[in-house]
């Protein structure tokens, strides 16, 4: 069975998360969240609350405790980009750009 949780307009540029979900993508959901609660930035928030739910997900609806889930897909996809201006050289308007993504994940059972 396959859990999922999905986490939209997240106030960090996709760029900047793929790294980390890159690393916890296909390991065993216990030790991402290990993983994430040690990681020393704020960029890690994000991924640890979805997992956090992913896993609350599949504690209610099956009983399965997170050391028999693993990540079976993690996707950091791009959500819409806010864009203002601000000024610039030699009275230019330079645009700035502010990136959203959207998070998702899948969690399955690991067959014992």
């Amino acid at each position: 069975m396959q859990f999922s949780a999905k986490a939209k307009f997240v106030r960090y540029s996709p760029y900047k998360l793929r790294p980390l979900a890159d690393v916890i993508r296909g390991k065993n959901a216990q030790d991402a969240l290990y993983w994430l609660e040690t990681y020393q930035t704020r960029r890690s928030v994000p991924l640890k609350k979805m997992l956090v739910s992913a896993v609350a997900n599949a504690k209610d609806r099956e009983n399965v405790p997170a050391n028999e889930l693993m990540i079976k897909d993690l996707r950091v996809d791009e959500g819409p980009i806010v864009r203002y201006y601000k000024p610039g050289a030699m009275g230019r308007a330079n645009i700035q750009r502010k990136r959203q993504c959207h998070l998702s994940v899948i969690l399955e059972r690991i067959n014992n």
